[in-house]
């Protein structure tokens, strides 16, 4: 076998993640002997051929991958840092690579203006009871917090539960939870429906539901994990928009007012979304199956995306920034609501589209550092971000 073919057989087990450590350090030793140019071009190629393989490393060799490898382009692979699984060997090639390639350059004497450090988001809510006074959850501990009619309040490690603990008299007692920008927060129900609660979102419910049904309000985000009861239905009031139907399922509500659509997505299960948008006697309405996505339009039309990336919508829930598909100023509505900060356009938005997913337990000067190697050029002033063409 001729050096060419050998080469090309390394490159081929490269590509698909079956090579040697042995096969992984000649590939490279080549790499490093023969630079000309057209090695960095199948390099990039190779790792955008497998960017999953990547989802899982440190930072140090994403940085490394990121800023000396791949160039930017108009649409990037933004492949996901600060992972707990082990990397895998076409990880520690890469490292290899940026090593083999970067060792002997000199570092740069540029140095970038410090900005202001302003950390990512982190659980926490305000609750008003029912008489107007509010509770900040972010500081308090474990135990009961409050009585109110039909529920005792408690607060268990991180999380606000509803313990019905007596019989509904009179009327109903309602309570508002609300996430500031920059805080998140979750919730168990009287019926023990359990609640995620995106930042800048809120939830109004009572504090033990009636014989008869079980009915909340929402705004912003919120993904829904309900208690099955067939003899009470479950309903989600959306923005006085639209109802969601339920009898025991998990989905996703987005209705955040600076979003151009509401959508309901659902995970599974079975719910009926109606909305309250059409100017005639009976509402339109769509009933879903697991993995579609109802969608609401302005115009107050609903359709169907039958396949809903279903990862893509719980990311928020899960912990994560998923970027795949996504338009630059769809990512930035989300990092004003995560990072509390304001976002405006010098000249016009640019039009970069970003791929993969990024924990949301990063600074956002760590964010914006990354975004910047790939093409997203901005300046920061305190709390207002500026995205320059």
């Amino acid at each position: 076998m001729n050096a060419d073919n050998n080469i090309q057989e390394l490159w081929d087990l490269f590509i698909a993640d079956q090579a040697s450590p042995e096969q992984v350090d000649q590939l490279f030793h080549y790499i490093k002997t023969v630079d000309d140019g057209e090695n960095m071009i199948r390099f990039k190629e190779a790792l955008e051929k497998v960017p999953r393989v990547l989802q899982n490393t440190d930072d140090t060799v994403i940085d490394a991958i990121l800023g000396s490898i791949i160039p930017p382009v108009r649409r990037i692979s933004f492949i996901q840092r600060w992972g707990w699984v082990a990397a895998s060997v076409i990880v520690l090639a890469a490292a290899s690579f940026f090593w083999l390639n970067n060792r002997n350059k000199p570092a740069s004497s540029h140095t970038s203006p410090a900005v202001a450090t302003i950390a990512p988001g982190r659980n926490g809510a305000i609750l008003t009871l029912a008489d107007g006074s509010q509770m900040v959850l972010d500081s308090l501990g474990n135990g009961v917090i409050a009585s109110q009619k039909g529920a005792k309040l408690l607060m268990k490690d991180g999380r606000l539960a509803y313990d019905p603990s007596g019989e509904i008299t009179g009327a109903m007692t309602y309570n508002t939870m609300t996430t500031p920008r920059g805080r998140q927060f979750r919730l168990t129900l009287p019926d023990g429906t359990l609640v995620w609660l995106n930042a800048a979102s809120a939830i109004r419910f009572p504090t033990a539901f009636s014989e008869k049904a079980r009915s909340v309000s929402v705004t912003g985000e919120a993904y829904f994990e309900v208690t099955t009861n067939p003899a009470r239905p479950f309903v989600v009031k959306v923005d006085d928009k639209e109802e969601i139907k339920v009898l025991g399922t998990s989905f996703n509500v987005n209705a955040y007012g600076e979003e151009e659509n509401i959508t309901t997505t659902l995970v599974d299960g079975s719910v009926r979304v109606e909305t309250s948008l059409r100017k005639t006697r009976d509402p339109a309405a769509v009933t879903l199956k697991p993995g579609q996505q109802a969608l609401l339009q302005s115009k107050g039309q609903t359709s169907i995306v039958r396949q809903a990336d279903i990862d893509q919508v719980l990311a928020w829930k899960n912990g994560l920034f998923n970027f795949d598909n996504a338009s630059l100023q769809q990512i930035m509505r989300q990092l004003e609501r995560w990072y509390n900060i304001e976002v405006v356009y010098d000249n016009g938005v640019p039009q970069v589209a970003l791929m993969g997913e990024i924990t949301r337990g990063v600074p956002l000067d760590d964010l914006l550092a990354a975004l910047k190697k790939l093409g997203v050029h901005y300046r920061q002033e305190g709390r207002k971000l500026i995205i320059l063409q």
